[in-house]
């Protein structure tokens, strides 16, 4: 029996007749492809009815418990079930059957890592990267996809058959560019990787290892946000993450942007040097459009893990940002004894106490080379 959505109430937001015309197709077309009434309703509710088709196109069919995933792919469901929720995605319950094709074949993956020798709690390690990573990436292709194929005055139905038709078509291709993506990160990563004696014997390759590290961040950009529209300031976030890309150039790694911040570090601390130098001056060079970056940079051991640094010299350099004017690089004295003497103007300012770090700290600005002082020497 074919639903009245008009008496359901499922048209009553609609303005004008070829938008109830066009919802009630929608809707006719989703539940004769199976999907519930309840599921409907709730879609109006939160206005996202014209997504369904596309969501329905990335989701196979559920036939499956947790229990009878972990059975077929031989992977203790409690292990799953961790996985999933360091994926960030929902736990399901004992009975629920949500899992699909697709998840029983990630199951028999993750068999054949824990086969290999991967360690378990490594692997959830990696899960929790790779979920905080992947909601970044499906994010940013949402809002590109969405924003590129939505037209004035489109219906409901126009909507929702662009959306599903774009996301049959062009998962696949984003799937095999991170595909590639992945390879070149771990090409690149083995380039700049070593493996010492004491790992040799140990067996591990933890331990903290000598790394330079800066931060970049836009000044007043909390004061921006008081009177920018919010658009307005996401697009001065990712300008500020394209500019950072550009000049984290191996072996300078670009570890994170956080809205009005870029993290960079760089085994050695001339490249990390050039590239928050580089960073102010393009900052400078564009004038009212976009606002100044103020650098700072620190030395030390620190723990990479997860894509991520952890350390004395992580938290020195977010300090040492604070302190810094605006246009300005500053670093601390263990970064200045790293870098060429002769490769960058240098001037100290007064060493400083921190919050939370012992002692008083050495402080250089640190500036580029200028024309004339190459011409000097």
């Amino acid at each position: 029996m074919s639903i009245d959505f008009e008496r359901e109430g499922l048209l009553d937001d609609c303005s004008g007749e070829e938008a109830r015309l066009a919802r009630a197709k929608l809707l006719e077309r989703l539940s004769d492809d199976g999907v519930p009434l309840e599921d409907l309703r709730r879609a109006v509710e939160e206005s996202r009815l014209a997504l369904i088709p596309a969501e329905r196109a990335l989701t196979g069919d559920a036939a499956f418990t947790v229990s009878e995933v972990a059975e077929r792919a031989g992977v203790e469901a409690e292990l799953l079930l961790a996985e999933q929720q360091a994926l960030g995605m929902p736990r399901p319950g004992p009975d629920d059957r949500v899992l699909t094709e697709d998840d029983l074949t990630a199951a028999r993956v993750l068999r054949k890592l824990l086969d290999a020798g991967l360690p378990r709690d490594g692997i959830l390690d990696v899960a929790r990267v790779v979920g905080q990573a992947m909601e970044n990436v499906a994010a940013a292709s949402r809002q590109l996809v969405g924003e590129a194929l939505l037209q004035p005055g489109d219906s409901e139905l126009e909507v929702a058959l662009r959306y599903a038709d774009a996301t049959t078509e062009l998962t696949p291709l984003m799937a095999s560019l991170l595909d590639h993506q992945y390879r070149l990160r771990l090409r690149e990563g083995l380039r700049q990787a070593t493996i010492g004696q004491q790992a040799l014997e140990s067996g591990e390759l933890t331990g903290a290892v000598e790394v330079s590290v800066g931060f970049a961040d836009l000044v007043g950009f909390t004061r921006l946000g008081e009177r920018l529209p919010a658009p307005d300031l996401g697009r001065l976030a990712g300008r500020l993450a394209t500019m950072a890309a550009e000049h984290a150039e191996p072996p300078v790694q670009l570890v994170k942007t956080i809205g009005d911040a870029a993290m960079l570090a760089s085994p050695d601390s001339a490249p990390l040097l050039d590239a928050l130098l580089g960073l102010v001056a393009d900052a400078d060079a564009a004038g009212e459009d976009f606002p100044q970056l103020c650098a700072g940079a620190a030395r030390g051991p620190a723990l990479a893990r997860g894509g991520d640094w952890y350390g004395r010299p992580v938290n020195l350099a977010s300090r040492v940002t604070d302190a810094a004017r605006p246009g300005s690089v500053l670093v601390t004295g263990d970064l200045r004894e790293d870098a060429p003497d002769d490769a960058y103007r240098w001037s100290r300012a007064p060493a400083r106490r921190f919050k939370g770090v012992e002692g008083r700290v050495p402080i250089y600005r640190v500036r580029a080379q200028s024309p004339e002082d190459t011409d000097e020497k």
